[in-house]
């Protein structure tokens, strides 16, 4: 039934992101088969960047899985531009690969990027988990605590 995932995200009180345009020399998704490959995206609301650092540092843990839900809700945008709209095209989530900018000898990743998980069972249900990394690193793009992107199947 066309407009399930909509209605979904609306009994959330969820209201999608436009889907951002590319920021360097790469494009937003490709469609490859009946996968759907969404480039790495940033926690961009419309005042910048949510809760930008370093996670065990000036950014605590709940902060950055605040800024890893905000990143879910981007990929979610970025999909449904690549589906026409259509967010009940998405089979399932497969895959998040996430990245959480975070001081020496932080272990914490993998709940910084539920933010993001949890997000995708939310709206999809079943068909929003997925398999994953989640792996710190030194620093970010534009000083971001979070970058995380996804492989989504496709009808």
């Amino acid at each position: 039934m066309a407009g399930t995932i909509d209605a979904r995200l609306e009994e959330l009180g969820i209201t999608l992101p436009e889907a951002a345009a590319p920021a360097a020399n790469y494009v937003p998704y490709v469609r490859s088969g009946n996968l759907l490959f969404v480039s790495g995206n940033l926690p961009f609301t419309p005042d910048g960047i949510l809760n930008p650092g370093t996670v065990g540092g000036d950014v605590s843990v709940e902060q950055a899985q605040d800024a890893a839900r905000q990143v879910g809700l981007n990929l979610i945008a970025q999909a449904k531009a690549a589906c026409d709209g259509d967010l009940d095209r998405i089979v399932r989530c497969v895959k998040l690969g996430g990245f959480v900018n975070c001081v020496d000898g932080f272990t914490q990743q993998p709940q910084v990027v539920n933010g993001c998980s949890d997000l995708m069972v939310e709206v999809f249900g079943d068909k929003g988990r997925h398999a994953r990394f989640a792996v710190g690193t030194n620093a970010l793009p534009l000083g971001t605590c979070v970058e995380i992107d996804a492989i989504f199947e496709v009808a």
